[in-house]
């Protein structure tokens, strides 16, 4: 088909600030196939009621509901969304250039249909006034299932799935997700294939309120990382994720992404499980600051 369907995937609360520019940039797409599906998750400014005025022009499907919380709220739009080739994972705040989709649909298209993939790409860091700040910079690694069980580079913003990898994450249970582009990650880089184009695809806005850390000074991220990882034991859900995704999905990963798992769902402090994590010869973060970090993660058993 020349121009498979592509479905935005939209989560909103309370983002009447910028959600027409958000939704206007998807509407500008130079992309021709497109159907914008959108769950609000119980906003309490106005949010609703500019989305009722898209809905009333024709240009978007809204499932407005109860504060479940982002991640629930991303599976039930996912569940919602009619069937379609392709869907977007999209953010209440950023703004998409006019290519975003064209170019994800012209490298997943090449690709086969039958299994998971997954398709990123950078993005241009802008403050909440939309002026330019900086370059994400680039995944000098790239991605694997060996990264995606401790990290996921694969941000929602910039993300696009196929159908087979979205019927996968509504289709088998999965409870325990700490992100839906967190679990597509894990899908894809396991059972099927990621794809990352390097070329910036949107203006990601940061507002202070975002709740990924992408953009934040060094000192402000350190301290976001410890009160995230030690003070709120954020690896505890981390690992349910990982232990629930070996349960379901363990049997259809090569056996050395099987055996690599195996080392992170054991449910007690394993020493010489730490011990292999904290030697593996491979790394799974894409800066060496971050890894050593990591490991040091591993030997304490938060991971």
């Amino acid at each position: 088909m020349e121009n498979p369907k592509v479905a935005v995937v939209l989560s909103t609360y309370n983002g009447e600030k910028y959600i027409k520019q958000q939704i206007e940039s998807i509407l500008n797409q130079t992309y021709p196939n497109i159907e914008i599906y959108v769950r609000d998750d119980g906003s309490k400014d106005g949010t609703v009621n500019i989305l009722k005025d898209y809905e009333k022009q024709g240009k978007i499907k809204l499932y407005p509901s109860k504060n479940v919380g982002f991640i629930k709220s991303f599976f039930e739009c996912l569940s919602f969304c009619d069937d379609a080739d392709y869907y977007a994972f999209c953010d209440q705040d950023d703004e998409w250039f006019e290519e975003k989709i064209q170019r994800a649909v012209d490298m997943l298209k090449e690709k086969d249909k039958n299994k998971p993939l997954l398709y990123f790409a950078d993005y241009d860091y802008y403050d909440e006034n939309m002026n330019f700040i900086a370059h994400s910079k680039s995944h000098k690694n790239g991605p694997s299932f060996r990264n995606a069980i401790v990290d996921c580079i694969t941000l929602g913003i910039n993300t696009v799935i196929n159908k087979t990898t979205r019927d996968i994450m509504v289709n088998s249970g999965i409870e325990k997700s700490c992100g839906h582009d967190w679990t597509a990650y894990m899908i894809c880089s396991g059972m099927g294939e990621v794809i990352y184009d390097k070329v910036p695809t949107l203006k990601y806005r940061r507002t202070g309120k975002n709740v990924s850390p992408g953009g934040k000074g060094f000192i402000a991220f350190q301290i976001w990382r410890i009160k995230k990882f030690f003070i709120n034991d954020y690896f505890s859900k981390v690992k349910e994720e990982l232990i629930e995704f070996e349960e379901l999905f363990g049997d259809k990963l090569s056996d050395k992404d099987r055996k690599l798992l195996s080392l992170f769902t054991n449910k007690k402090y394993s020493f010489i499980k730490a011990i292999k994590k904290v030697f593996y010869p491979k790394m799974f973060r894409q800066k060496m600051t971050d890894e050593i970090m990591l490991r040091f993660i591993f030997l304490i058993g938060k991971l």
